[in-house]
C-alpha cells in the first residue's frame, strides 16, 4: 500500500529539505517509485538537493488548479529510476489553497507512487498545514540544540490527534559537540517525545552536493549518505543498525 510521509520541523535550519531528497532518492535507488513534493511555497530548495532545478516547470498550484495533470508537473529525475519531483510555486498564490484538494492530489499521487514524501516548511503556517492534511505518517526533524528540541514539542503536540505514526529523525549531529553539551540522543528522544526512526551526522558533503545541484547517494557512500539508506530501509520496514557516530 502506498504511503504519504510528511517531512517537518517546527523551525528552519535542521536540515529538513536535505533529508527528504536523500530519503527519497534511497527509497527510489531501492526499486521503490517515489514522489517527493515541496511545499515550501515562495522559498522551494528541494529541486536543489534532487538537481532537477532546471527541468521543474509546472508546480502543485498547477495542479490543484487544473492547468495540468500530475503526470505532467511531476519531473522525473534523470538518473536515479524511479524518482520523481512536483515543486513548490516560486509565488504565493492569490487565492488560499485548499487542504481538501491538496489531499486528493495525493491521494491521486498514490495511486501511481509507492511514497509520496513531502517536504514541509519550516514553522507552523499554512504549509505546515496543507502537508500534514494529506499524511499517512509524520517525520519530525531536529537538531541537539534547545531550541531545535522546543520547536519539535510544539510540532509534535500539533501532529497528535491527526497522525498516530510519528517518529523522530535527529539531524546534524555532531558527536564532540554533544559531549561538550553533555547531552546525548536519548535526551532527544526524551525532549521530543518520540521513537527514534534514525540519526544522521553533521557532514560538509550535504551541502557540497546540493550546491552542485547533485544528489548525495550519487557522490558519497559513507556518513549522510548511510544514514539516508538506512531510515530508507526502516520506512520499508526492514531491520538496520543506527549508524554508530565518532
Amino acid at each position: 500500500m502506498a504511503t504519504s510521509i510528511v517531512i517537518t520541523s517546527g523551525k528552519g535550519g535542521t536540515g529538513k529539505t536535505s533529508l527528504t531528497g536523500g530519503v527519497a532518492s534511497c527509497l527510489a535507488a531501492l526499486g521503490h517509485r517515489v514522489l517527493c513534493i515541496d511545499m515550501d511555497i515562495g522559498l522551494r530548495n528541494l529541486d536543489l538537493s534532487l538537481g532537477l532545478s532546471d527541468r521543474a516547470l509546472m508546480d502543485f498550484t498547477d495542479v490543484l488548479e487544473g492547468r495540468c495533470s500530475l503526470e505532467r508537473a511531476a519531473v522525473a529525475h534523470p538518473v536515479i529510476r524511479g524518482l520523481y519531483l512536483l515543486t513548490a510555486p516560486i509565488l504565493l498564490p492569490v487565492r488560499p489553497l485548499s487542504g481538501q484538494a491538496m489531499a486528493q492530489l495525493v491521494r491521486q499521487a498514490k495511486e501511481d507512487f509507492d511514497f509520496v514524501l513531502m517536504d514541509s516548511p519550516a514553522g507552523l503556517g499554512e504549509g505546515f498545514q496543507l502537508a500534514v492534511c494529506a499524511a499517512d505518517r509524520a517525520v519530525v526533524v531536529c537538531t541537539t540544540d534547545a531550541s531545535a528540541l522546543r520547536d519539535a514539542q510544539r510540532t509534535v503536540a500539533l501532529l497528535r490527534g491527526r497522525i498516530s505514526r510519528i517518529h523522530l529523525v535527529v539531524n546534524r549531529v555532531q558527536p564532540r559537540l554533544l559531549k561538550r553539551l553533555h547531552t546525548t540522543i536519548d535526551d532527544a528522544m526524551d525532549t521530543a517525545g518520540l521513537p527514534l526512526l534514525g540519526v544522521v551526522p553533521e557532514d560538509p558533503q550535504v551541502m557540497l552536493c546540493a550546491n552542485r545541484g547533485e544528489p548525495l547517494i550519487l557522490a558519497a557512500s559513507r556518513g549522510a549518505a548511510v544514514a539516508y539508506l538506512n531510515i530508507a530501509k526502516r520506512l520499508l520496514g526492514q531491520r538496520s543498525p543506527l549508524m554508530k557516530l565518532k
